[in-house]
């Protein structure tokens, strides 16, 4: 029961410790060192006083072998398990008690040892559970024994080592200490898993939920214009990776320059994935636009590409040239099928 109540103790004290250095509580700090500097204290003293006491000197005593057990018979020691009953000296003033050991008998001399018999024993009177049997007693003893008339000690009087029973006690120590440390965060848990962060409700808002972007690129050299095979969807490749998306909201493309824009807000179906367009099939609506809408010395184009109008409608893709009689256009769908034609001079 007292090593549970200092086990208690010293766990609430090492606990209050801690919460005193983290909440820097300085009353907490001291009362946690305290207390462990005083079980230091007590437990040095303890141990300086069981020092200078010296523990009895063994006596002999005679005592009746109530049954013994071999447990084992590969060497000349046999390990024997002996019931006893040991009956001490007068000046003891203790009654005959009952006590369980085990010790290494020579296998010679086994057949000396039988239940009813009486054998002279050693043991320690503050520590009666240690009890050796004298294998060859002093002739004096020797005659006793012959002689002597022991009778049963009753099962009641059967006294046993507490070590034995140890790891029990080692259990229970710690369920006390850690109970202990328990009780003092308990106490300050309020002050420990406070967060002194403000809550997420008096955080101003956000002053926009959604990233607009735009970027450009410009392709130069031989072959640089991006009617080239290939040019296109290459571009539209290295602008995907520039944003960190590939969904988008508007994609332009002229002769020497792709540019898109986008809202990472809006859903998916409100803009147009920049690798599903049949960027190969463009060049050839540039040029049925060049060709086929009245200008007849086009000087400039431009692809623009939005987003459908929903239900089910993908992107929209129109072609736009310019010359000098003029600005016409085209429209056409995602698989670059031609829907709508505006030639120079034509309205609507």
């Amino acid at each position: 029961m007292r090593l549970t109540v200092l086990s208690g103790v010293t766990g609430a004290a090492v606990a209050a410790l801690v919460v005193g250095v983290i909440l820097e509580r300085v009353p907490v700090l001291v009362s946690g060192g305290g207390v462990l500097v005083l079980l230091i204290l007590l437990a040095a003293l303890g141990g300086r006083r069981s020092g200078r006491e010296a523990p009895p000197a063994a006596r002999i005593a005679l005592a009746r072998i109530e049954d013994l057990r071999a447990t084992g018979g590969e060497t000349a020691d046999v390990p024997v398990k002996f019931r006893l009953t040991v009956a001490p000296g007068p000046e003891d003033g203790r009654s005959a008690y009952r006590v369980k050991i085990s010790q290494s008998i020579n296998l010679v001399d086994i057949p000396a040892y039988r239940p009813g018999g009486v054998a002279v024993v050693e043991y320690r009177p503050d520590q009666p559970w240690d009890v050796r049997i004298v294998t060859r007693p002093t002739p004096e003893w020797s005659r006793r024994a012959e002689g002597a008339q022991i009778d049963s000690a009753p099962e009641s009087t059967l006294v046993s080592d507490p070590d034995a029973v140890g790891g029990a006690w080692c259990l229970l120590g710690l369920v006390a200490l850690l109970a202990g440390a328990a009780l003092v965060v308990l106490v300050f848990r309020g002050e420990l898993f406070t967060s002194d962060d403000p809550p997420a409700a008096s955080k101003p808002p956000s002053s926009s939920a959604s990233r607009t972007f735009s970027t450009s690129t410009t392709v130069s050299g031989p072959s640089s214009s991006l009617l080239t095979f290939g040019r296109m969807r290459a571009t539209a490749m290295e602008l995907e990776t520039r944003v960190g998306t590939a969904y988008v909201t508007a994609i332009t493309i002229e002769d020497h320059r792709m540019a898109v824009r986008g809202d990472s807000a809006l859903p998916p179906a409100e803009t147009v994935h920049l690798q599903s367009l049949p960027y190969e099939l463009l060049p050839g609506l540039v040029r049925e636009a060049r060709t086929t809408l009245g200008v007849r010395d086009p000087e400039s184009w431009r692809i623009d590409v939005t987003p459908g109008t929903g239900g089910g409608v993908g992107p929209r893709v129109r072609v736009t040239v310019s010359g000098t009689e003029g600005t016409a256009r085209l429209d056409a769908d995602a698989t670059g099928r031609v829907t709508d034609r505006r030639a120079v001079g034509e309205t609507g």
